[in-house]
């Protein structure tokens, strides 16, 4: 009998991740198929019920549901606890188990792909979703130096703030107000500049940092992976190191393959059908 995994979100239409991860289990030979759930966040409680009911053996979890699909799961690994959100959900004999791999996704896209480490450096992170709280951990856990934080609302910003003061004391927390993200001072002390929301993912979407601010050196990392986003068209014709979210998304769905599969999901295979489908347009 197949076995069914998935994705909880609002939206989930540009999500690549059915893609890819079915194009992981064809590989493998493995009866499982990989399905988009479009849940609205009033609903998330029913279909997290519905994991169990329906017996699905997991679930990923993306926007607005990482942080809210939290208290209705059975039992949370530590280090998800500690981020403070949920990507991944594995139904092990009817106990509901939350994990986080954001974290894996995110550091091996930054080693791979800018050769950046982050012990002793600055950080300007817009953002403070779900996916802000893992990348804020990744980056505390490896030492980092100093995360200047932008958010709209502001109070997001003061919510992920206090949630990491408790767990480091070493790394420095500036909180700036949305209308002073384009403070040239702040951009020059940072040596990365990480976009953690979702502006871009529709075409049209603006960066929310100028032109003239991105300055020789600056490396840029944008979650965002369905398109080249304003941020990082300009980035890149200003000659600076910028990626996007694809690898960050690549990785941390194959370590939910092998959390719900018990294989060695296939990368390269996984990788390949993501980028297959940007070109011909998701």
């Amino acid at each position: 009998m197949e076995k069914v995994v998935g994705l909880f979100g609002y939206p989930v239409g540009h999500s690549l991740s059915s893609i890819f991860q079915n194009a992981g289990f064809r590989k493998l030979g493995l009866d499982f198929t990989y399905i988009l759930f479009s849940v609205k966040p009033k609903k998330l409680k029913k279909a997290v019920e519905g994991i169990k009911v329906l017996n699905i053996v997991g679930m990923n979890i993306t926007i607005p549901h990482k942080e809210k699909v939290m208290p209705h799961l059975d039992k949370i690994s530590p280090e998800a606890k500690k981020i403070g959100a949920v990507n991944t959900i594995f139904n092990k004999s009817g106990k509901l188990i939350g994990y986080n791999t954001d974290v894996n996704g995110f550091l091996t896209s930054l080693r791979e792909d800018l050769k950046f480490n982050p012990k002793g450096k600055s950080v300007f992170l817009l953002g403070a979703g779900g996916v802000a709280y893992a990348i804020t951990y990744a980056l505390i856990t490896k030492g980092v130096k100093k995360i200047t934080i932008v958010n709209k609302p502001r109070w997001m910003a003061e919510t992920l703030i206090r949630h990491f003061r408790k767990l480091s004391k070493r790394c420095e927390f500036n909180l700036v107000d949305f209308s002073r993200r384009n403070h040239r001072r702040l951009i020059e002390d940072s040596d990365i500049l990480i976009n953690a929301t979702s502006v871009g993912m529709n075409p049209g979407d603006a960066s929310l940092i100028k032109e003239g601010l991105l300055y020789p050196g600056l490396l840029v990392f944008d979650v965002v992976y369905n398109q080249e986003t304003a941020l990082l068209k300009t980035a890149r014709k200003k000659g600076l190191k910028a990626i996007g979210g694809l690898n960050m998304l690549i990785h941390q769905g194959a370590v939910s393959f092998e959390i719900w599969s018990g294989e060695k999901a296939p990368i390269k295979t996984m990788r390949k059908a993501a980028e297959n489908a940007l070109k011909m347009g998701g």
